[in-house]
Parts: structure tokens; sequence; C-alpha cells
């Protein structure tokens, strides 16, 4: 799932159909868990092989049509390129790993906190890198993520890992990828180009040792497995077009569609625990995020007014 701070901030206004791609890939995202569990009975490792492997072929077709590839060439001949997409490559692996994970194993409330918190690490992470100001509404907001985080933390005696490495490999994912000049389809592919040789050596291991669901698990196994490089590109590729054509503000909002949905799919479809720690600590995020947008909102009303 993409985040507004890797985006280019060239929109400066609203277009109908920048809105309709960037609610379509947040719907797309919102709904993805229920994809990713009917993989549950496999291991995330397989599961996101197979999502780099059949993403390979969709994001270079769509970069063939675009007429696009010369860019790629370019970064291939690069060696701080490639050492750059080596980062960003293995943050969005890690990524998906913990995400598939959490969806296979119960814990989607977790994923959908992980996703609500993220825009505020990125306000974090731009005060401490970036040396970016904070107003006291940022402040304010980060504040009640983290007393959410530690009340979770009270809770069950433990970190909520699964939501704080959510965060911290998209989030640090955002801040990679700002800095790698290549535009989003094609860095995509080249992402998913460095991961290919690993993604091959996992899928070898798991045929090896008679692991794998890929042909042998049933048509059903094969075609979802297939299936998982579609419900990776298009939704990333789609997004990449909505971002050229909404302002930041807007995208700022519309982020919060796709861990809405996971929550109450976690809640009314998975049917997860809601017990009175998280009765506490998702309304905490939940008025940080009303904060947060609250004050971006009028620091992009200032600048423009």
């Amino acid at each position: 799932m993409r985040n507004p701070y890797s985006l280019t901030k060239n929109a400066n206004e609203d277009t109908p159909q920048g809105l309709a791609f960037a609610v379509g890939a947040y719907v797309f995202w919102g709904f993805l868990p229920l994809y990713m569990k009917l993989l549950s009975h496999m291991s995330a490792a397989e599961v996101v092989a197979h999502r780099i492997i059949w993403s390979l072929p969709i994001a270079a077709i769509v970069l063939i049509a675009l007429r696009r590839t010369s860019d790629l060439r370019d970064a291939l001949r690069s060696p701080r390129m490639l050492v750059m997409g080596c980062v960003t490559a293995a943050l969005i692996s890690v990524n998906w790993g913990i995400y598939v994970w959490a969806i296979s194993s119960g814990h989607a409330l977790d994923a959908a906190l992980g996703y609500y918190i993220n825009p505020l690490f990125s306000i974090f992470l731009g005060a401490v890198l970036l040396g970016e100001r904070l107003s006291r509404a940022q402040l304010a907001a980060i504040a009640l993520a983290a007393g959410a985080v530690l009340v979770l933390t009270l809770d069950a005696g433990r970190m909520p890992w699964v939501a704080l490495g959510l965060m911290l490999s998209w989030g640090l994912y955002a801040l990679a990828k700002k800095k790698l000049p290549i535009g989003p389809n094609q860095g995509f592919l080249l992402e998913v180009l460095i991961l290919m040789l690993p993604a091959l050596a996992v899928f070898g291991y798991l045929v090896s040792t008679g692991q794998s669901h890929f042909l042998t698990g049933g048509a059903l196994d094969t075609w979802l497995l297939i299936g998982c490089g579609a419900v990776t590109a298009i939704p990333l590729m789609i997004y990449a077009n909505g971002a050229k054509l909404l302002r930041l503000s807007t995208m700022g909002i519309l982020q919060y569609i796709a861990p809405t949905m996971i929550f109450l799919i976690a809640v009314f479809v998975f049917d997860e625990p809601f017990g009175p720690a998280r009765m506490i600590a998702f309304p905490m995020i939940w008025a940080a995020l009303v904060i947060y947008s609250t004050s971006m909102l009028h620091q992009m009303r200032h600048k423009t007014g």
C-alpha cells in the first residue's frame, strides 16, 4: 500500500480522473485482506515471492506501453541508482512479508493500526532526518499515537510489533522512494527486477522441499498465486497515475480509506477480538489523525491563500 509522502508535488489541483484513480486504488487495497486470507494456508515467504514474480510481466508491459523503458535502462546502468533501488526493494519486501503474515495469522487489526500511524511516523521522520519543524497540532497528533501504542503495549505485555513493523518499513520506504530519481512505474519495475533473484530462490527452495503450492496445491492455489501479481502491481500503478492528478492534501485524506476498510474487515469479517485496550487505542489514533488532517489542510490553505 503507497504513501502520499512519496509523491511528486506537481499536482496543485484536483481532477475527477485523479480522484477516481486514487479512490479506486485505496478501495482495492482495502479489500486486499480478503484475497490474502485465501492464501493463509501458505507461508508468507511463498506469497511474497509470487507477488514479485508475477508483478514483473505486468509492470514490464505497462512500461513498454508507456514507452518509458529508456528511464529504466539508465537506472540499471547507474550504480548509485541500483544501490538506492536495493534499499527500496528490501523495505517493500519486508513490508509485504509482515502484511501477508499479519492477515494470515489473525493480526489484520494490527495491520490497520500500522497504516493509520504511518502518516504520523512520516511527520516524525521529516522532523528528525530532514529538519522539518513540527506544529503544535502535529506534536499533539504524534503524542496521541505514541500514547495509543503505549496502551496496547501495556495491555499485551509486549510491543505491537506487527503495527510497528508495517509503520517502520513503509515509512522508511516512502522516505527512500522520495530520493529515488525515477518515476513510480519505472521505480516499481526496478524494485521487482532487483527482488526477482531472491524470489526465484525462495520458489526453487519450496519446490525442491515439497512445500510449494504452485501447480501442486490444486488449480485454485495456482491461480491465486498468479493473481498475486495483479493485486500487487495494478493498484500501485493506478495510484501512481492518480497521485499526479490530485493535490497532496487530498491524497493525505484519502489514504485513510484503506486502513479503515482493513479495520472493518478485521472486526466484522475476520471476527478478530476488539478488546478494551483497542477500544481505547484506536479512538486515540483516530483523534490524532483528525488533528493531523485538520492541521495539514490549514497549512495547505495558508500556502495557497
